[in-house]
């Protein structure tokens, strides 16, 4: 039995370049995690058993993309090993924040570990992709400018500052936002290092400030503080603080009834990091 992270993700900013003809679409966005997120707990199985606890309310555990990543795993290397999987979910859905990827990226990479199955860090990224468009970037497990649909990743380094990080309690879907009418679609593509020397901003945060009005009042809350903005495709909001200290002193001060923690960025993903130290342990 092992317990291993699966860290939040912060866009620090997301640029729409346009719609594909398959429906998706085409962004540059530059990816960081933080040093907070859910945790999966992964313990061996009899052969073709399959469990993951507790069920999320609305969704049906073969729909949970842990479920889809482990079942995916199975059938692209013909294993037949059981596993037992727990997850404490601290992330909310419809955040921004990546956590389903997150969960999928960390059952892939804890099952090749559990299964013994040797597999690349190129093939699970490929599994990924199937899985969704931000899997690749936890699966890499490095900070890093994505195009395409989120799939071509290159290494970057921004700064690692303290988080504020806010959740106000809506959901909001992403296909609901890649289907608006209204979404900005046609911003310019840009290098890294033009991005380096741009003001950031989300292309998708005029319209869930428009769609969710709770967005918007929290996001001119947090303006007052520090420069704010939201990630991903919302409702989560963040802004950055030199240091802990200030950023936990502006979350006690948030409107009442708002979720929110305070997390460090984090250029390598915390995942890898506990990767490591287990790899130091016998395996199970």
């Amino acid at each position: 039995m092992f317990t291993l992270p699966a860290p939040a993700k912060l866009n620090l900013f997301l640029s729409i370049i346009g719609r594909r003809d398959d429906g998706y679409h085409n962004l540059q966005s530059l990816f960081q995690f933080v040093d907070y997120g859910d945790a999966l707990t992964f313990s061996a199985a009899p052969a073709h058993e399959l469990t993951l606890t507790p069920t999320l309310d609305g969704v049906l555990p073969e729909q949970n993309l842990i479920i889809k990543a482990a079942r995916l795993l199975q059938k692209h290397t013909g294993c037949t090993q059981g596993a037992k999987i727990h997850l404490t979910k601290r992330l909310p859905m419809g955040g921004g924040l990546g956590g389903g990827s997150s969960d999928a990226a960390t059952t892939l990479v804890a099952l090749n570990r559990l299964w013994q199955l040797k597999l690349s860090t190129d093939t699970l990224t490929e599994l990924g992709v199937s899985l969704g468009a931000d899997v690749p970037v936890f699966v890499r497990g490095y900070a890093a400018f994505a195009e395409g649909v989120g799939e071509q990743l290159t290494p970057a380094f921004p700064d690692e500052p303290w988080y504020l990080i806010l959740c106000p309690a809506v959901e909001v879907a992403t296909t609901t936002i890649f289907n608006d009418p209204e979404l900005v679609r046609n911003s310019k593509a840009l290098s890294l290092q033009q991005w380096l020397n741009t003001p950031w901003h989300n292309d998708c945060e005029a319209l869930v400030k428009k769609r969710y009005p709770e967005v918007a009042k929290l996001i001119r809350w947090l303006l007052e503080y520090a420069p704010s903005r939201m990630t991903g495709t919302g409702a989560c909001i963040f802004a950055s603080f030199n240091s802990q200290q200030a950023a936990e002193e502006v979350l006690a001060k948030a409107p009442v009834g708002v979720l929110g923690f305070v997390a460090k960025g984090c250029n390598q993903s915390p995942l890898f990091s506990a990767l490591a130290e287990l790899d130091t342990q016998p395996l199970p």
